[in-house]
């Protein structure tokens, strides 16, 4: 019963690109480990950028290392 848990910075990933992530994925572990889609769990949390870090700074800050 895979379980994988994805987060991404919450910058407005469409309800399609979601769906597309949970298929891809569930896919994925279907093929390369012949696991059951139907107890395969996708799980897609977002972040707000001010709340994920990269090399010792926000995201924001990390993109545009001039705005600090």
């Amino acid at each position: 019963m895979p379980y994988v848990n994805i987060r991404i910075t919450r910058e407005g990933a469409t309800p399609q690109q979601k769906t597309a992530l949970i298929k891809g994925v569930t896919d994925l572990l279907v093929t390369v480990l012949n696991k059951s889609p139907n107890t395969t769990f996708v799980v897609i949390d977002e972040v707000a950028t001010e709340d994920w870090g990269i090399a010792g700074m926000p995201v924001h800050e990390f993109r545009n290392p001039t705005q600090k």
